[in-house]
């Protein structure tokens, strides 16, 4: 009998854990999922974003964890299997893309997760996150912030949206020969992963539906390192997210083993989704009814319209009419009826603010989305057409510390700009007008990094170099999260890389405006470094950049930063109304950063790479250190400058 029970025993220690093993062919009827957020069953497909939403997120989970390793302490790690079958239909092909990820969790809701991008899984490259994930993006956008490869393409994610190893989306037939598949056309594309985890391997495979599998990998990645990113036991599922623009991402069968292969799923009878259905239940006689009948009306209006237009003949054409150029431009053009009726006929209620470059109202589309429209007044059409130019090229740049076009219309010689709405205004109010609402240390520290990776990105992150030429704290907008965002690229020039623009018109606001400008009037990278200076030096003392109100020695807020500099005491510039709340080896640290971003010779300012890099903390190269820790040595400062040390703080 002892020996009974101890067989028993044994045989209970020696039980692997439950496999985990599903087969869904559809989703219809479909109750055990974990369902977050957007996501839900719709129909027979589960829908992993909410079209109406301008942010919007969703995942889901099987409700039953994968057992990875037998103990938490384990070096051993479990294989699995999963194939699926996903479609991805944008509405307007020129949009951004977002994409879909499968992943692997230790929880359902990963900390810090933006709503609005990143598959709704991650914060960003620069802060990483802390927790065990897994994630094969299928990414239909390309974002040159994390050094994408292509607009369609899937990469291995470990604990950060920056994949460790990306490869174009496509397949290998059976002669070897790689076919490309775009996945964002709305066709059903069925996927493969498996994972060795004794090999620590992932192999990917996708091909669109009535393609067999192919039996080479689209992807095969093999890392030591996935080790570190697997916990005892894991959520497997999916995450997509999306902005502003509408793209679904949907998720039309699953399959997954622990235990072996998965089984085989059945594709025969899936839907297929399109912008516009192929499919007609009118008879042939109705089809051919209709088509008679549109023709006639066409050429009954064809003619009236003829005749209308020989009567109007020399009369000028309507303002707001499209012309041929204006075909080419992206973002979306908005009608002036719809724009109107968005901002109450533009009424004084809606007014935001105006300034030396336009009004803007505030809006709400018919959608609901909340938006700013600038409306902006211009000289020539011929000047008009140029300035289109720039910011049809202007509206594809796409970063989250950027204030996002959305589109534009014209009326006449006025061009209105729509941006999204930024419910918290500018960084100056904040600073200066809300005494009430005093912006703390930490919250102005957060949103100089922001700003000054949306200013690198405009420098070096794009295809063309932007010199933004009018960075200020009321252009610096701030989102719902009180989050920093480069806004207002009205005055923007752009140019590529290694080149200089050819314009000679100075433009800017007077205290931020870089000394060489006066003599030049070209900008560069480093006026708009200049300026962030300035920005880095107000948010820090709590002082105009012009101050009337305080002796004559101190109107100008850089000279009299660096007269205290000269003296050994800088720390006596910062905020008095923030007192206690910073390091002041940090503030000294952002206040000796915005003098050397203020150097008169342009040539020693740092790049915003290399702004950044100090701001958050990172070793800056050899020669940025030496203009860090020279400063600005001019008239009346030490012979010697204590160097300027990167800060431990984000």
């Amino acid at each position: 009998m002892a020996l009974a029970i101890l067989l028993l025993h044994l045989s209970l220690l020696l039980t692997p854990a439950l496999a985990v093993e599903f087969l869904f062919n559809s989703f219809a009827g479909v109750t055990n999922l974990t369902l977050i957020k957007d996501a839900r069953v719709d129909v027979s497909v589960v829908r992993m974003t909410n079209d109406s939403n301008q942010y919007s997120y969703g995942r889901a989970f099987y409700p039953t964890k994968l057992p990875m390793k037998t103990a938490s302490n384990s070096s051993r790690i479990s294989s699995f299997s999963t194939s699926f079958v996903f479609s991805i239909l944008p509405q307007i092909a020129t949009s951004p893309g977002f994409g879909l990820a499968f992943l692997l969790c230790n929880t359902t809701s990963p900390p810090g997760a933006l709503a609005s991008q990143y598959f709704g899984l991650f914060t960003n490259a620069t802060s990483p996150s802390v927790f065990p994930l897994l994630a094969v993006e299928f990414d239909t956008g390309q974002n040159p912030e994390f050094n994408d490869i292509d607009d369609n393409h899937i990469g291995i994610d470990l604990n950060n949206i920056e994949s460790k190893f990306a490869t174009t989306a496509g397949y290998y037939n059976a002669s070897g020969a790689f076919v490309p598949v775009r996945m964002r056309t709305g066709q059903n594309i069925h996927a493969w992963i498996d994972f060795d985890g004794e090999n620590l391997q992932f192999n990917v495979t996708i091909a669109p539906i009535g393609v067999s599998r192919p039996s080479k990998p689209t992807l095969t990645y093999r890392n030591p390192e996935i080790a570190n990113y697997v916990s005892s036991d894991m959520y497997v599922g999916f995450s997509a997210s999306k902005t502003n623009w509408i793209e679904a991402q949907r998720v039309l069968a699953w399959s997954f083993s622990d235990s072996g292969p998965a089984r085989e799923l059945n594709t025969t009878n899936l839907p297929v989704f399109e912008l516009e259905s192929s499919s007609s239940w009118l008879s042939n006689g109705a089809i051919a009814g209709i088509v008679i009948g549109c023709l006639a009306f066409v050429v009954i209006c064809a003619s009236g319209f003829y005749l209308w237009w020989r009567k109007q003949k020399g009369r000028e054409e309507e303002d707001d009419e499209m012309e041929d150029w204006e075909l080419e431009y992206w973002p979306h053009r908005f009608s002036y009826e719809e724009l109107s009726l968005a901002t109450g006929e533009f009424g004084k209620e809606k007014l935001l603010g105006s300034g030396g470059f336009g009004r803007v109202y505030r809006g709400v589309l018919a959608n609901h989305t909340q938006v700013a429209v600038k409306c902006v007044n211009h000289d020539s059409k011929q000047g008009l057409r140029e300035f289109m130019a720039e910011i049809s090229s202007m509206g594809r740049l796409q970063h989250k510390n950027l204030v996002q076009m959305r589109g534009w219309c014209r009326k006449g010689n006025e061009l209105m700009l729509v941006y999204d709405f930024m419910p918290n205004g500018s960084l100056n109010k904040w600073v200066f007008d809300r005494p009430e609402k005093l912006l703390g240390w930490e919250q102005r520290r957060r949103i100089l990094v922001d700003v000054a990776e949306g200013l690198n990105y405009l420098h070096h992150g794009w295809d063309q170099v932007v010199i933004h030429r009018d960075i200020k704290s009321s252009n610096i907008l701030l989102d719902a999260d009180m989050r920093g965002r480069v806004g207002d690229f009205g005055l923007a020039k752009l140019y590529t890389h290694g080149e200089v623009p050819n314009t000679t018109r100075v433009v800017g606001t007077l205290g931020y405006l870089a000394p060489e400008l006066a003599t030049i009037a070209a900008p560069t990278s480093a006026s708009d470094v200049y300026s962030f200076g300035v920005v880095l030096l107000e948010v820090a003392c709590g002082r105009r950049p012009i101050e009337t109100s305080v002796v004559e020695e101190e109107v100008v807020l850089i000279d009299w930063v660096r007269e205290l500099y000269a003296k050994g005491c800088a720390r006596e510039a910062a905020d008095a109304r923030i007192s206690g709340e910073y390091d002041e080896g940090d503030m000294e640290m952002v206040l000796k950063l915005g003098l050397a971003c203020c150097h008169p010779d342009p040539l020693r300012r740092p790049t915003m790479k290399e702004v950044v890099a100090v701001l958050l903390g990172e070793n800056p190269p050899e020669a940025p250190g030496k203009v860090l820790s020279d400063l600005v040595r001019c008239g009346g400062e030490p012979d010697e400058a204590a160097p300027l040390q990167p800060s431990a703080r984000v």
